[in-house]
């Protein structure tokens, strides 16, 4: 018997060679954020009750992000809106994963969005944010070992 597909959701991850905390921070301050993933500028510390959005340069708009939970340095949970998004708040969620290994001289990093709706359009932006994702891991990774800004020039 198959199951019908009701929402999309995806997870990419990659490994930073940097210990933890370390890598945790660079996701959650805004201030490292803008220097290699939102070029346009992040305002607000993830963290719940902050005031957070996400301005990308090379894609107009300010994105407004809400902070479900934390546990640092761990976890990050957002939301943010999405036209096809399948849960009823309009928003998808995507879950920030950061594991010690290699006896925490590394982390791996897993990134996981789901409530994408199962239709066209909603598998359209699932496979954009797919891309979107795996490059922000990928500019985090030149930027935290090598303090490289990967996106710049690359989108415009």
């Amino acid at each position: 018997m198959s199951q019908e597909l009701t929402e999309l959701s995806f997870t990419v991850s990659g490994r930073v060679a940097r210990p933890v905390a370390e890598v945790y921070e660079a996701v959650a301050d805004p201030q490292q954020l803008s220097k290699y993933f939102t070029t346009g500028g992040a305002r607000g510390h993830l963290k719940p009750g902050a005031d957070v959005s996400w301005d990308f340069a090379d894609f107009p708009g300010r994105f407004p992000v809400t902070v479900i939970d934390t546990d640092a340095p761990h976890r990050i949970v957002i939301e943010w809106e999405v036209a096809e998004a399948a849960a009823e708040s309009g928003s998808t969620r995507v879950t920030f994963e950061f594991a010690p290994i290699d006896d925490g001289a590394r982390t791996l990093v897993t990134i996981t969005e789901s409530s994408w709706q199962a239709t066209a359009a909603g598998a359209k932006g699932a496979f954009g944010n797919c891309e979107g994702w795996t490059g922000m891991l990928i500019a985090l990774k030149a930027w935290v070992e090598h303090g490289i800004n990967l996106r710049e020039g690359f989108y415009k």
